[in-house]
């Protein structure tokens, strides 16, 4: 960070700390900016869900440009160390949670989509129904291989959280370098096919999840079009 976006970044803070009832002149370019910055600060530990003191934050921001720092570099650095313990546990905790819940969720999800027409079941768990038959004498893929798809993969309440079809644009990837469902899943198809597959948790990322949408403990499905096999690439 550059001396000037700092020094922008202390006068936003600053005020905030120091007039957080009065209203702001925003007229001005330099407090426009002042402001945006500020507010993209806001933002980002907003997504992060920090349980921060704002004011407390800026006096902080103001301190360190003034050489008066309240605490001594010990207890700045036990307070950050202690912060980040008790972050750690709370996401830990929180995550456990989902993935409780996921797990329940998914168990009753593939329970009831197993006894559906048309779906099969493999020794893995892994379900898979096919959507649409390539061409007679189409080839299916090995582990080794790579493929071209097109896919739409969503949770178990229908969110969408990647597709390719929605991009417009397929992909190739080596089968032997994705989640063990689709390593599995693929090989069963020939190109041409459209499968869809239901992929328990323990086949996709598990109780990790993937961040963003995929949490941990999820069961995935894909609807995934074999479009070509690129053997030994």
């Amino acid at each position: 960070m550059n001396k000037h976006v700092a020094t922008l970044i202390t006068s936003t803070l600053a005020a905030s700390a120091a007039l957080a009832q009065d209203k702001l002149d925003l007229t001005g370019d330099k407090a426009r900016a002042s402001y945006a910055i500020g507010a993209d600060i806001g933002k980002s530990m907003k997504r992060q869900n920090l349980d921060l003191d704002s004011k407390a934050l800026a006096a902080g921001v103001v301190d360190t440009f003034a050489d008066k720092l309240a605490l001594t570099e010990a207890e700045l650095e036990k307070a950050l160390n202690d912060f980040k313990t008790s972050l750690f546990q709370k996401r830990q905790t929180e995550a456990a949670a989902a993935g409780g819940v996921n797990a329940k969720k998914g168990a009753e999800y593939l329970a009831a989509n197993a006894k559906k027409d048309g779906v099969k079941t493999t020794a893995s768990g892994l379900q898979y129904k096919v959507v649409k038959a390539g061409p007679d004498g189409g080839k299916s893929p090995k582990a080794t291989d790579t493929v071209k798809v097109h896919y739409h993969g969503t949770l178990i309440d229908g969110t969408v959280f990647d597709s390719s079809v929605q991009r417009g644009e397929p992909i190739s990837f080596p089968l032997n370098g994705v989640i063990p469902g689709w390593t599995e899943g693929v090989q069963l198809m020939k190109v041409g096919d459209k499968f869809e597959f239901t992929i328990p948790s323990n086949l996709a990322y598990g109780e990790q999840g993937a961040g963003g949408a995929i949490g941990p403990n999820s069961t995935l499905v894909f609807q995934v079009e074999l479009l070509g096999i690129e053997a030994g690439k």
